[in-house]
C-alpha cells in the first residue's frame, strides 16, 4: 500500500501540549526522576501547566500500618512532602503553573480514573523499571506504564533510565 503524501501533510505546532502531566514513584526513583526531569523540559518549553502526581499504594505497607491511623498519615505525609519537593523543582526551573497531586490505590488505575479527569493533559509521562528478559535481550517495561500506556484517554511518553 502506498501513501498518501497529502495525508502526512500537517502544520508545526508551536505549542504541542498545554497541560503535562507526570507520575512519579517512590519505589522506583531513577525513572521516576528521569521522567520528572523529561516533563520539567516539556512544561518549560511549551509553556504549559505542569502536573505532579505520586500514589500512595496500600498493598506496600503492612497490615499494622494500615491500620494504624497515625502511621498511614505519616506515610501519606511523606509522600505530600515528597510531592511538594517536586513542585519547588520544577518551579525553580521555570515552570510557571505546577499542580501536585496525591492520591490513594493502585497506581496506574488511580492515575486514569482519578487524576486524569482532573487534571486533563494533553500528555502524561512516567518512568518504567525495564525488565531484562530472556538470553535474546529483550526489554519489558512495567506492568504500571504498560497499564497507562494501553488504558490512558491522553498520549503517555515512558521515559526509562
Amino acid at each position: 500500500m502506498a501513501v498518501d503524501e497529502k495525508v502526512l501533510q500537517f502544520e508545526i505546532e508551536d505549542k504541542p501540549f498545554a497541560r503535562v502531566l507526570v507520575a512519579v514513584d517512590q519505589d522506583d526513583s531513577s525513572s521516576s526522576i528521569k521522567a520528572f526531569q523529561f516533563a520539567v523540559t516539556l512544561a518549560f518549553r511549551n509553556h504549559a501547566k505542569l502536573g505532579i502526581v505520586s500514589i500512595l499504594e496500600l498493598e506496600d505497607i503492612n497490615v499494622f500500618e494500615a491500620l494504624s491511623p497515625e502511621k498511614r498519615n505519616k506515610i501519606s505525609d511523606t509522600l505530600l512532602a515528597d510531592v511538594k519537593v517536586y513542585v519547588k523543582v520544577a518551579r525553580e526551573h521555570g515552570v510557571k503553573d505546577v499542580e501536585g497531586f496525591v492520591a490513594e490505590g493502585k497506581p496506574a488505575p488511580t492515575i486514569i480514573s482519578d487524576i486524569i479527569p482532573t487534571f486533563e493533559p494533553d500528555v502524561l509521562i512516567c518512568g518504567s523499571k525495564t525488565k531484562h528478559v530472556s538470553s535474546r535481550k529483550k526489554i519489558f517495561i512495567g506492568s504500571q506504564a504498560s497499564y497507562l500506556a494501553q488504558n490512558s484517554p491522553c498520549s503517555v511518553l515512558v521515559i526509562r533510565k
